[in-house]
């Protein structure tokens, strides 16, 4: 059996990245052409020059709630906001809604999501019978892993959610070489047919997501009998990255381009730090151009050992929306931003929000090697200016501030 899905998965790295820029101008014209809220947003950029990592920095980052925004403001007319380059019909074979409400469009190429290389590094093959716990209503879990493992070759049970007795019947008698679905549940239907003295000795491996997958799970699985491995992905762009064998964090999917940038901005992050994970997608029914995921990670050096050489990420390490409210006004990460970019002495800024409720105190942490007080002062009057808040600052020395992806930290005590 071989390791890899395909090619793709070990070519080198510059043969990687030059066919990623190759691509990148060609899906840029294709958004601004195809999908009406691109031609919004990247209106007035070149196609052509887009030929970079640096010259993606320079375009602006759409998260998921000015989505969500867009979709809300334009549903009487396109209920995809003008982001689908697909409208209903051959073209579109589902719809589906994410919360908020998000709708995505699903359209017909195979392997539609790209999850058929999550499933393959999990361990499976074709001619196999794969239980699949997914739901598949209303969001895409379902139809994304379906669609993956017949691109791979294998048979679904369509178990979705809940009815767990049913489940562990199914499994005992159509024998399926492995689950798909979230690690809880998978835990739950173990438990269960224990309980109930069902033995299931086929179920011996498991690609799982959607929730934490903490490795002290991942290893009650193995005592079981079940290796558990974890992909990360979103309804929005599909799959981004999937673990291996090697359990060395998780490698970037093929079809997309990410950054990691600091959370507020579009500004990648050196590499190493944790930053927000901003996808440009390469699929062209849905051409995500830098899209905000909201999630939290960082690139981790070196290859996978398996020999797989595309980028690594330590997975997801929390929510880069750290908006919180001071004094009855909201402070976004974005102003923090704002605040450390008028200073170039600042390397790196922290807003530590503190004390009891009702009784807040802030404190801008700033990693710099000056330590005058003029600009101590300067930054203190930039936080009222920006914010409309009075806080204090702390001049720390570069590398002090911890390297989590936090812009605002909420330590205040709510008892």
């Amino acid at each position: 059996m071989s390791t890899f899905y395909d090619a793709l998965e070990t070519r080198s790295p510059a043969e990687r990245e030059a066919a990623l820029m190759a691509a990148l101008p060609q899906q840029i014209a294709h958004a601004q052409k195809a999908s009406p809220a691109f031609a919004g947003i990247l209106a007035g950029v070149d196609a052509k020059t887009i030929t970079s990592r640096a010259a993606l920095a320079q375009l602006p980052v759409t998260r998921k709630y000015e989505l969500l925004e867009r979709q809300q403001a334009g549903r009487a007319t396109n209920v995809f906001g003008g982001f689908s380059a697909l409208g209903f019909g051959p073209g579109m074979t589902r719809v589906f809604a994410s919360p908020g409400t998000i709708y995505e469009p699903e359209g017909t190429r195979p392997d539609y999501w790209r999850m058929a290389r999550a499933i393959h590094a999990a361990g499976f093959r074709g001619g196999e019978l794969i239980h699949n716990s997914f739901s598949y209503h209303f969001v895409p879990a379902g139809s994304m892993m379906e669609t993956g493992a017949h691109a791979l070759g294998c048979t679904v049970f369509p178990g979705g959610t809940g009815q767990t007795e049913q489940q562990v019947h199914a499994m005992a008698e159509l024998k399926p070489a492995g689950y798909i679905g979230t690690p809880s549940f998978l835990k739950i239907i173990v438990e269960k047919a224990a309980e109930l003295g069902v033995a299931l000795p086929t179920v011996t491996k498991a690609l799982v997501s959607g929730e934490a997958f903490p490795p002290s799970l991942r290893d009650w699985f193995a005592e079981r009998g079940i290796a558990g491995y974890q992909c990360y992905a979103t309804a929005d762009l599909g799959l981004i990255a999937y673990e291996t064998s090697a359990r060395e964090g998780l490698v970037l999917d093929e079809g997309v381009i990410v950054e990691i940038v600091r959370p507020g901005t579009g500004d990648p992050v050196p590499e190493g730090e944790v930053g927000e994970l901003v996808i440009t997608t390469l699929n062209p029914d849905y051409p995500l151009i830098r899209f905000g995921t909201g999630d939290l990670s960082a690139v981790l050096p070196g290859p996978c050992p398996t020999g797989r050489t595309n980028t690594r990420i330590k997975g997801w390490m929390g929510r880069a929306d750290q908006t919180t409210k001071v004094r009855g006004m909201f402070v976004h990460p974005g102003q923090i931003a704002t605040i450390a970019r008028r200073f170039p002495q600042v390397l790196r800024a922290r807003l530590v929000v503190s004390g009891e409720m009702a009784n807040d105190q802030m404190v801008l942490q700033v990693e710099t090697t000056e330590t005058a007080e003029g600009l101590a002062h300067q930054l203190g009057d930039a936080i009222r200016e920006v914010t409309k808040l009075r806080g204090e600052v702390q001049m720390v020395a570069p590398g002090t501030l911890p390297n989590d992806g936090k812009v605002i930290e909420d330590a205040r005590s709510y008892r």
